[in-house]
């Protein structure tokens, strides 16, 4: 694997788990009964978007 796929592979990897770490933060609060804001749903939804559109416009 050349330099340039390892740097491509660890970018999407890292981007990979901040949405996971994200996911998993509102998945337990809804679990645990908390709140969770619409502005915070609103807001998380606009990135899965817009990082799946720069997946699939590359």
């Amino acid at each position: 694997m050349s330099a340039a796929d390892n740097l491509v592979a660890e970018a999407m990897q890292a981007l990979a788990t901040t949405f996971s770490a994200h996911k998993q933060d509102l998945e337990g609060q809804w679990h645990r009964g908390d709140e969770v804001p619409t502005e915070e749903l609103r807001v998380a939804l606009q990135r899965y978007r817009s990082f799946f559109n720069r997946l699939l416009n590359t």
